[in-house]
């Protein structure tokens, strides 16, 4: 895989779990930023934006988003295993999410440093 060139998007997300039959919080998508609702047959998962984020049962907050500049061809391979390899290999945890157009990595704002660090020693870039 040759450099993904990644956009550190500003502000903290909060990443939100929800019932399965929860009302969706589509008020949400009116905010600025990166959000994703998911539906499963276990629960909703909500990823927003924290100052927008609404109440839940189980919420973690401190959650800084690294996008990849797409978009990608769905024939592309190896672009996630790309970018999480150096983190797995920093210790780095991550949370993933893809979209129609690209892949979104999501680290702890304590991790941060490290995560950047990982990735650019890896030959990616992050532009703040």
């Amino acid at each position: 895989m040759s450099t993904v060139e990644l956009d550190l998007l500003p502000g903290a997300h909060s990443v939100l779990r929800l019932a399965a039959d929860a009302r969706a919080p589509v008020e949400v998508l009116a905010a600025q930023g990166f959000v994703s609702i998911t539906r499963t047959r276990d629960e909703l998962s909500v990823v927003c934006p924290t100052a927008v984020a609404p109440t839940a049962d189980e919420a973690e907050g401190g959650w800084r988003v690294l996008t990849a500049r797409g978009p990608f061809d769905f024939a592309l391979t190896g672009i996630m295993a790309a970018l999480s390899t150096p983190l797995a290999e920093a210790g780095v945890p991550l949370f993933a999410l893809s979209t129609y157009d690209t892949d979104h990595l999501m680290v702890r704002e304590e991790h941060l440093a490290r995560a950047v660090a990982a990735l650019e020693n890896a030959g990616h870039r992050v532009h703040a």
